[in-house]
């Protein structure tokens, strides 16, 4: 090894998480577990997430093996085997089967809600000794010797020797790295998400293909409960009031039979719990680091929903990230070896969910929306 290399090694024993949501919840617990200091900052001062629902496939569930938390997870949430798909009528078209990748004794797939996630997240993040502050983000980096100076929002500076950008698709992290020419784009669609009673009979998460009225489905989340979510062309990038979302997403499932139209016309009133969220898609181009600061989750990779993947990619990426830090070898070659792991997967999950989403805009006798969702299990499927 060379006097530049030994000069280089990463050395990674305290790290600087910047944003509290899923990506820097699960990094952190990764680092804990292999004996790496770890602090948090997130910018909300109140660490409040959407009570809505996430789909969570065998990929996702694996990497919470890893991160130890599965056994809560699971306990949370809905477990079940496969996704199915109907024509906008309810009539069955095609099942996709999910695999058990993180072993027997576990689920290929799991509803879950946001909230239930984050406090399985967060406690045990704070359980393994997790520093957490409210209300405040960085503001400054200064990189000098090895180390990271940086100053925070309060005022307040620390000393790290790593630090990892989380904190989400309008990352400011990104644009003191990168610049702003990354930002997220507007892909034409938006998400309604709605929060149901579980209908008695589903034991499996669905998906109404509506052509050009979009997609609409179904997840089990917990015994009693489920969550709707409607994906629709939003042209202009239109903003709704929330006292109109739920006159918007009836509209929305207008002409939609089976499950979906009874759930339009019993469960979605005024006092639903209704979520909208234009839909935005970016991929930053490799490496996402400087120095020794590292983007992961949506700062760097934001999917949208159509493959169920974000969540997923973000905790994957925790844990390659968790695996490599605190290895004896030149920080660049750690974070080299990340890309590899990762930037691959991460593309092809952006572009097929995006493809997708074209599809649904301007259908095509090309779209193979069922086959291209079968590809993304098969990609997901593989080890990270």
């Amino acid at each position: 090894m060379s006097q530049t290399d030994v000069a280089n090694m990463a050395n990674i024993q305290k790290v600087l998480i910047v944003g509290g949501g899923i990506a820097g919840l699960s990094t952190a617990i990764g680092l804990r577990r292999a004996g790496v200091e770890a602090e948090i900052v997130e910018i909300k001062k109140e660490w409040t997430v959407y009570h809505v629902g996430i789909i969570v496939f065998a990929n996702f569930i694996r990497a919470m093996v890893t991160l130890g938390i599965a056994d809560k997870c699971v306990a949370a949430g809905f477990p079940y085997h496969d996704l199915r798909f109907y024509d906008m009528q309810g009539n069955f078209l095609s099942s996709v089967g999910g695999a058990k990748l993180a072993g027997p004794n576990y689920p290929a797939s799991l509803g879950l809600t946001r909230p239930a996630l984050h406090k399985v997240l967060s406690e045990t993040a704070m359980e393994l000794g997790t520093r957490i502050r409210l209300g405040l983000t960085a503001s400054d980096l200064e990189e000098s010797a090895g180390r990271i100076s940086v100053k925070f929002t309060d005022g307040t500076r620390g000393e790290y020797d790593f630090v990892v950008g989380a904190d989400g698709i309008d990352s400011k992290l990104r644009g003191m790295l990168f610049g702003d020419g990354h930002g997220p784009k507007f892909t034409g669609q938006g998400t309604w998400r709605c929060q149901i009673p579980r209908p008695k009979d589903l034991d499996h998460a669905l998906i109404y293909d509506g052509r050009s009225k979009g997609k609409a489905g179904v997840v089990p989340l917990t015994q009693e409960t489920a969550y709707l979510f409607k994906v629709a062309a939003e042209p202009g990038n239109p903003r709704f009031p929330a006292d109109r979302f739920a006159e918007c997403l009836r509209e929305r499932l207008e002409g939609f039979g089976g499950l979906i139209g009874e759930i339009r016309d019993r469960d979605i009133t005024a006092a639903s719990q209704i979520v909208y969220r234009p839909l935005e898609a970016l991929i930053l181009p490799t490496p996402w680091y400087r120095g020794r600061v590292l983007l992961i989750g949506d700062a760097a990779h934001a999917t949208t929903p159509h493959l169920g993947q974000g969540a997923a990619q973000a905790v994957e990426d925790a844990v390659v990230l968790a695996e490599l830090l605190p290895k004896d070898a030149p920080l660049t070659e750690l974070l080299d070896a990340f890309m590899r792991r990762r930037y691959e997967r991460h593309k092809f999950i952006v572009e097929a969910s995006v493809q997708i989403g074209e599809w649904e805009q301007h259908p095509s006798p090309d779209a193979d929306f069922i086959g291209l969702t079968a590809k993304s299990m098969e990609v997901t499927a593989e080890p990270i």
